[in-house]
């Protein structure tokens, strides 16, 4: 099955040769270039890709906002957007994750890779290393907690069973579905269906989305174990609808 790629960056040699190495690799189509991010809502919007490489910094429409405009403008399928960026620890990078970004890669990754990244994130796994992206996420929640120290949490938590949100704490980790099918003894595709009904109460268009609302609303505690804000507060979770 083919994957069809929209290539953003302002840069026309980067640009150009991103592309030619994507038309060059078996299962990828470049199906549109564009300079900025007004050109990439707009080409997104006429050619439909699976995958969107985005880079994150340009002049006019940056890239944090067209991702945010492109998955708020998609009616069905939204494209998977792979955030391309010089730095890891990146504001830019950490608020296109929140905008629902499926990931990110370094400009400076072999072409195997990002190939290799492109797959990945078309078939919806989780792309980045749990431990670079953990590093993000926590230094950007330690810096922009509120005004006395608590997080507000997200409104729609309520709306999660007590098996939906445990997963959601798992998914923080950056643990693959298969970890967490053996983890709580219960089948891969069982994580799957959970995990679908996490997303759609939540309103959330990536696993990396999820990841970083794991960590703003405080399921996860920068520094503690992912299962330590689960076991904290079950008693909360206990009359919610059955596993």
């Amino acid at each position: 099955m083919t994957t069809t790629v929209l290539v953003v960056d302002d840069q026309p040699l980067v640009r150009a040769g991103l592309a030619a190495l994507l038309r060059a690799a078996p299962g990828l189509d470049v199906v549109g270039e564009a300079a900025d991010g007004e050109q990439a809502v707009a080409r997104a919007a006429a050619t439909r890709p699976d995958v969107i490489l985005m880079d994150v910094r340009m002049p006019g429409v940056g890239g944090v906002t067209a991702t945010r405009r492109i998955l708020a403008a998609a009616e069905d399928s939204a494209p998977r957007i792979l955030i391309l960026t010089t730095f890891d620890i990146d504001e830019y990078v950490y608020e296109a994750l929140r905008a629902g970004a499926a990931g990110f890669l370094l400009k400076e990754a072999e072409p195997a890779r990002l190939v290799h990244a492109i797959h990945t994130v078309a078939a919806g796994d989780l792309l980045f290393a749990p431990a670079v992206t953990r590093r993000l996420i926590e230094t950007y929640v330690r810096h922009h907690t509120p005004a006395g120290g608590g997080r507000t949490g997200h409104a729609r938590l309520g709306t999660l069973t007590a098996r939906e949100r445990e997963i959601l704490c798992l998914v923080g980790t950056g643990i693959t579905n298969r970890d967490i099918a053996g983890r709580l003894t219960i089948s891969e595709g069982t994580v799957k269906t959970h995990l679908n009904r996490v997303m759609t109460k939540l309103d959330l268009t990536s696993r990396a989305q999820a990841v970083v609302l794991a960590y703003e609303s405080g399921l996860i505690v920068p520094g503690e174990p992912a299962s330590a804000g689960f076991a904290a507060d079950s008693t909360k979770w206990s009359n919610s609808a059955p596993r």
